[in-house]
């Protein structure tokens, strides 16, 4: 029987390299099969997922003699930490791996949103010649709202600075005294903070405070154009009040890497159809060739580091 179980993809080096030092059961697909999962897990001493599969009490019960839980990422929303907590099982994210795609993702999104070019390409395609409707904003002078001052949330502000952007952030657990905030325009309220950005990216975890931080009133506060962007969790923003910005005009373009639901499916993604100036990715702003074989390696150590200690 394994004694590591990994149930979401990852770098394949990773899981050889591991494999020579532990019995590895590698098979993506168990996230969607939960009852081999539990299966699997019966003798496991580690489990390795990513943001899809629900570590939850029904889950752990079936895994006694579990020890860490690596997190292929950083977000912990599908991980009951309390339970883990109780059963004193270790939980390692993957802390700091995947920053620089989230970043490069954010600004991307940023900067096709205010060009509007990029959205002409079916009236291209269909003959149009749509110059004048697809005049867009320059980057430079625009000020980029920040909400959560984290590890991501720097590295999308060290990429933004060079662009021309004025940096604003808000972040309530991080000490106004803190070095990180150098260069950086301090907001005492989430108000301010939206009053005075041209674009606005979330960089929070899913909680009962956060929920749908981003809602119609919140967007109400926002300027003329606004451009809202998401890659942090599904549930922050309220996805029903961004669309109905976007068609109403009050926002400039919207960006979402996450959902409430996921996958998103035929009928959620329905409430989507018919706003041009939404970029919907799936999950996928942490994840590039690169990153996947840093966030695999620091994984797969941090598990083992945990495994050899209890030997």
């Amino acid at each position: 029987m394994p004694e590591i179980v990994i149930s979401e993809f990852m770098d394949l080096e990773s899981v050889n390299a591991t494999a020579k030092k532990f019995k590895v059961q590698y098979n993506p697909e168990l996230v969607d099969r939960p009852a081999d999962l539990k299966k699997y897990l019966h003798n496991a001493r580690a489990l390795v997922v990513r943001n899809r599969t629900q570590v939850n009490a029904d889950l752990l019960s079936a895994a006694p003699n579990l020890q860490v839980i690596g997190r292929l990422g950083v977000g912990l929303d599908n991980i009951d930490l309390a339970e883990c907590k109780k059963r004193e099982i270790t939980v390692c994210p993957a802390t700091g791996a995947n920053d620089a795609a989230v970043a490069e993702w954010v600004i991307c999104s940023a900067m096709m949103l205010l060009r509007g070019a990029f959205q002409s390409h079916s009236q291209m395609l269909a003959g149009e010649w749509p110059r004048q409707k697809s005049i867009g904003k320059e980057t430079a002078g625009k000020t980029l709202g920040l909400i959560g001052f984290g590890g991501i949330a720097r590295h999308t502000a060290s990429l933004a600075r060079p662009l021309g952007l004025r940096i604003a952030a808000f972040d309530p657990y991080l000490s106004k005294d803190d070095s990180n905030w150098a260069d950086t325009d301090r907001h005492e309220t989430l108000g301010d903070l939206f009053q005075q950005s041209d674009l606005i990216s979330l960089h929070v975890p899913l909680t009962e405070e956060t929920y749908h931080l981003v809602d119609a009133q919140a967007i109400s506060t926002m300027r003329e154009g606004a451009i809202v962007i998401n890659a942090a969790r599904g549930g922050v923003v309220d996805e029903k009040a961004l669309v109905d910005a976007l068609k109403s005009g009050k926002l400039g373009g919207g960006a979402l890497d996450v959902f409430e639901n996921e996958p998103l499916t035929g009928e959620a993604a329905s409430l989507f159809e018919g706003t041009p100036n939404l970029i919907l990715t799936p999950h996928i702003g942490g994840v590039t060739v690169e990153s996947n074989v840093r966030v695999s390696k620091v994984t797969m150590q941090n598990v083992c580091n945990v495994l050899e200690a209890s030997k």
